[in-house]
């Protein structure tokens, strides 16, 4: 599992020299309820100012890091480059080689993943709820790395096969998964296993090892959980080559 450090998770993951990554959870920050008290997003209606404190105190405490790239995520399947620039792209996943500049994703519930090139070289950071998961987020973005087989990957805080209640056209869209990957829900609903989902995909697109998983938003009241409460923040899950 993860360590803790002043409200970060730190990811229990073999990273080559010069990398970092970290994830945040709910304490420390200073958002009041229903956002209460680490939230890092700007479009769930939290205040602002309070945000922006919560960035900067992040910020601040990411070794090697001089700044973070932000993402406007719409559930897609767009891969960009983190370029440093005000300018937040709409994209759920990103990519970066260069030192200091930390690749952000924000989450509550879906499925945060990390990359790494197993030389240090290059990093990523992918935003995947179930729908960015089957229309194939992940895959573009080991598509930026030269060779599948030589990058690592972990899997961030997500909802818990216990608690991720779908419908049938989530087990449709997912027709090639075998069937340990959902179990019978009530009536026509299935309980789906995000984590072995992703970690099958990425097995199947050449990644020699998976690591994380083994979360869940829902009832682990350290993270935020947009199916235990609506009106919520959001977790960073962050990756950077040091400076």
């Amino acid at each position: 599992m993860p360590s803790a450090e002043s409200g970060l998770l730190i990811p229990d993951w073999d990273l080559p020299a010069g990398i970092g990554a970290a994830i945040t959870t709910r304490e420390g920050g200073v958002s009041l309820p229903p956002y209460e008290h680490n939230n890092l997003a700007l479009h769930v209606a939290d205040d602002a100012a309070r945000v922006r404190f919560n960035r900067k105190r992040l910020w601040q405490q990411l070794p090697g890091v001089q700044g973070i790239q932000w993402l406007s995520q719409v559930h897609g399947t767009t891969v960009v480059k983190a370029c440093g620039e005000s300018v937040v792209p709409e994209a759920d996943a990103q990519f970066s080689d260069r030192a200091g500049l930390a690749c952000a994703i924000l989450t509550a519930d879906c499925l945060p993943v990390l990359f790494c090139a197993a030389d240090g070289s290059q990093v990523a950071a992918a935003h995947a709820g179930w729908r960015g998961l089957a229309a194939g987020i992940l895959l573009n973005t080991l598509a930026t790395f030269p060779d599948p087989s030589q990058v690592r990957v972990y899997l961030g805080p997500a909802i818990g096969p216990d608690a991720f209640e779908v419908g049938p056209e989530v087990r449709k869209a997912f027709a090639w998964a075998p069937d340990h990957c959902f179990r019978a829900g009530c009536g026509d609903r299935v309980m789906a296993d995000i984590y072995a989902l992703a970690r099958l995909q990425l097995l199947r697109a050449g990644v020699a090892e998976v690591a994380g998983g083994g979360f869940c938003t829902f009832s682990d009241e350290r993270f935020y959980s947009y199916r235990r409460q609506s009106q919520t923040g959001r977790m960073a899950s962050l990756i950077w080559i040091q400076t």
